[in-house]
């Protein structure tokens, strides 16, 4: 049986892909069928990783299925999640720190090692065990196309081939075999046996090339130049016996040698004499190449089932996540317009006291509209609720600041037990610096932090519109009677009823109130409005390898809300008018109503009131939607407290597997420089009578010498150069140390976010409506588009993404 080098298989570290997973899963699908399944297919896949890499496989097709279905799945799920955020370490051991290269038939694809050097090494952070740096893999590659050649070799052999074709398939063999021994010469990394193998496969094959060229000579009666190439394959074959003997088997390629040899001599003498020519005047023997290098086509097993099927890859979530932020943002401009324009109503009315002013023709009566907003400001809980929801704020500010700074503390101790073991260890505490680590979530938790300190800022703005209102807010919700007291009375106006700028500014506010109630009617047909682009990203992926999230959800958004936004145009064109109009008629009806101070307190106290009412609405809404905000800020942050945890926890980990690792090579070093011990202390004494013989003294055995390669004859050499013999080196030089174990898996987050975990509550925004579904917006790096910032300086409220004028303080979810 042939001998083929083989590579051993990696071995890792057990990794819990169940929690990190899991995490993942529940965080980006809600409850239900869907999350259900996927948490299922984690366990499986947990599983599939013990099988394939937590004990130790039979040399046989089954425990190759088992690796191939672990391969094809990893494939599968790599673009569906976020790997590089989730912190998973993957830590794998060198393949050639311990055991032999020989084993049985494990079966290698030819551009496996080629797919390593060009694909997996790119995604790497760090420097790479020397078992698959660039220069190891490629002489791994060059290794596995000699083997490949030389199966169709034997194959060719086996089925009585053509002479000619065999010695071509055998020629070609020996030039990979030569060209793999050369880039051997100086990986230090590679077990011993590597290099006498190949140049043992070198001579072989060549020698193998030049027994069928023989073959083929006599079939042209060149009887000659038979006896010198068997001569010549006679010279290879003992020297692969007397220098690589231990290492291939050569009896049965050197007796058909020998044989065929023997009987052409004899031939020769005694019929032909036929001049032997030199081996350098030989033709060139031809070559043909039956193998190269393959790319990874997955999947690889024929039984692959993808677990996660149903689940789309994250370039289609993140592509998602940005179509329902640009979504939001439409629906928040149109209804955040339309509440903009109530208001502003609402503002001129009470600045101009109408209703009021129409219903109080008597002078002494409370009027109905002002009942009514007395009546809405109980019903609402008055006083006592906002004063409640004020005192509630600070706590919830506290406990998000409190898991804003626990967080950010855990980043802080690592990083400083990290700095302390670099300056101790210098070099050798080869892994990426905290410091570095964590600049993402450092910024993340700034941004946090600024978030609170816009939202404080709100607060207090709040907080002040509500104690310069509290005094009216406190007169509407007293019984009627107590109101009406309060109220100033005026002289009778009874002859304005029924007169014509009267009846004119009340079917003015009749149509001013049917334009408001349209709006109600077309914010409520926005918010109803839904559309899922998954189908849509997911066929231009397929097409095109790539998504353009932007063009595909402008042209989707316009369809589904132009009509909308042309409605909602001509009903801010359509109040403008009205409130023009209304202005002017007030303008003459103020003209017709007697003046005096009495009328005037009384219609100040009126507009004091009705100002009240919407002043205690807006408040009361702004309020709560900042009690929501912090308790939405407070699922998010402990989100990203669970984040800081992991990946200290990962970083720990790591800790303390290179600290041991560490241990360990100290502790292999010798404590002390090598020094010449002086002659006269070379001689021991002899042992004092009655006392035990000293053990005696035995020579340390010096590691083997590097083998020297075949020789080289003009007919090997075509596209490769003829291998040069190595020197051996000086046993003076020390094995080489092999290096600490380095996690080659995905490398630390990057934290740009998991695009699928929460969404992020923005700051206060007195205005907006409050059913904005806005989806989860995937957390950036540094430079994020983050979250608002602070407001333009003509703004009357502090709060962040705030329209002019008016809008929601806290963004509803």
């Amino acid at each position: 049986m042939a001998t083929f080098i083989s590579v051993p298989l990696k071995k890792s570290s057990e990794v819990d892909l169940v929690k990190p997973l899991s995490k993942f899963v529940t965080s980006t699908y809600p409850p239900g069928e869907e999350q259900t399944e996927y948490l299922r297919a984690v366990e499986e896949l947990n599983k599939l990783r013990k099988s394939a890499l937590g004990r130790p496989l039979d040399k046989h097709e089954s425990s190759l299925e088992i690796l191939l279905r672990y391969y094809d799945q990893l494939c599968a799920i790599e673009p569906k999640f976020p790997f590089t955020e989730l912190c998973l370490t993957f830590t794998w051991k060198d393949a050639f720190d311990k055991g032999s290269l020989f084993g049985g038939s494990v079966k290698l694809g030819d551009g496996a090692f080629a797919h390593i050097k060009d694909t997996v090494l790119s995604a790497l952070n760090r420097e790479p065990t020397m078992d698959i740096s660039p220069e190891t893999v490629g002489t791994l590659s060059q290794i596995m196309l000699s083997q490949a050649q030389e199966v169709f070799v034997l194959k060719a052999t086996a089925d009585k081939m053509k002479d000619a074709i065999v010695a071509k398939l055998a020629n070609q063999a020996a030039d990979y075999y030569g060209d793999a021994f050369k880039q051997c010469q100086y990986k230090e990394n590679l077990p011993k046996e590597v290099l006498p193998v190949l140049a043992a496969k070198h001579c072989m094959m060549q020698a193998t090339a030049e027994l069928h060229q023989s073959a083929l000579a006599n079939q042209k009666k060149k009887f000659g130049e038979e006896i010198a190439r068997l001569q010549h394959a006679t010279e290879l074959v003992k020297t692969v016996a007397s220098r690589y003997d231990e290492y291939v088997n050569m009896k049965d390629l050197s007796d058909k040698i020998s044989r065929s040899l023997t009987a052409a001599k004899k031939d020769n003498d005694f019929i032909y004499h036929d001049r032997v020519p030199e081996v350098k005047d030989l033709e060139h023997i031809g070559k043909a190449s039956l193998v190269k290098t393959t790319g990874i086509q997955t999947p690889l097993s024929q039984k692959f089932t993808d677990l996660f099927e149903k689940m789309v890859p994250m370039a289609v979530q993140q592509s998602v996540s940005a179509a329902n932020s640009r979504k939001s943002d439409t629906v928040n401009r149109l209804i955040g317009s339309m509440r903009e324009a109530t208001n502003l109503c609402n503002g001129v009315l009470a600045s101009l006291n109408l209703p009021a002013a129409l219903e109080d023709l008597s002078g002494d009566a409370v009027p109905q509209s002002i009942l009514e907003k007395s009546r809405a400001v109980v019903q609402q809980g008055g006083l006592q609720s906002i004063e409640q929801l004020i005192k509630d704020l600070p706590e919830l500010l506290q406990r998000n600041r409190e898991i804003l700074d626990e967080s950010l503390k855990m980043l802080d101790d690592e990083e400083t037990t990290d700095n302390e073991l670099r300056g101790k260890f210098n070099q050798r505490w080869n892994r990426t610096p905290s410091g570095d680590l964590y600049k993402p979530l450092r910024a993340e938790g700034n941004n946090f932090r600024n978030i609170l300190d816009k939202a404080v800022q709100a607060d207090q703005v709040v907080k002040e519109r509500y104690t310069a209102h509290c005094e009216m807010i406190a007169l509407l919700c007293k019984p009627e009677n107590e109101l009406s007291a309060a109220i100033p009375s005026a002289n009778p106006a009874k002859t304005l009823q029924g007169s014509e700028v009267v009846n004119v500014l009340r079917a003015q506010l009749a149509q001013l109130d049917e334009v408001k109630r349209e709006r109600e009617v077309l914010e409520g047909e926005v918010k109803s409005v839904t559309f899922d682009m998954t189908a849509k990203f997911l066929t231009a992926l397929a097409q095109d390898g790539a998504i353009n999230e932007e063009a595909l959800t402008t042209s989707e958004l316009d369809s589904r809300y132009g009509s909308h936004t042309q409605r909602v145009q001509q009903n801010l064109r359509r109040q403008e008018e009205l409130l023009s109009q209304i202005q002017v008629s007030h303008q003459e009806f103020s003209a017709l109503k007697q003046s005096n101070s009495e009328a005037n307190n009384r219609e100040e106290v009126l507009k004091k009131l009705a100002s009240a009412h919407d002043s205690y609405i807006e408040i009361s809404s702004n309020i709560k939607e900042g009690t929501k905000f912090y308790n939405d800020l407070t699922e998010i942050l402990l989100k990203f407290q669970n984040k800081c945890s992991d990946i200290v926890f990962a970083r720990k980990t790591e800790r303390d597997e290179l600290l041991k690792e560490l241990q360990q090579s100290i502790a292999r070093e010798p404590s002390a420089p090598s020094f010449n011990v002086p002659s006269y202390q070379s001689n021991t004494p002899a042992p004092a009578s009655g006392g035990p013989n000293p053990a005696p003294r035995t020579a340390k055995p010096q590691p083997p010498a590097r083998p020297p390669p075949p020789s080289v004859t003009p007919q090997a050499a075509s596209t490769s150069a003829p291998v040069s013999t190595p020197v051996a080196p000086s046993s003076a030089n020390p094995p080489p140390v092999a290096p600490p174990s380095q996690a080659q898996g995905p490398p630390y987050p990057t934290y740009q976010g998991y695009p699928g975990y929460y969404q992020m509550p923005m700051a206060y925004n007195p205005y907006a409506y409050g059913q904005f579904n806005m989806q989860y917006m995937p957390y950036q790096a540094q430079g994020q588009a983050g979250y608002p910032g602070a407001p333009p300086a003509q703004q009357p409220y502090p709060y962040p993404q705030q329209p002019p004028q008016q809008q929601p303080y806290y963004p509803q979810q």
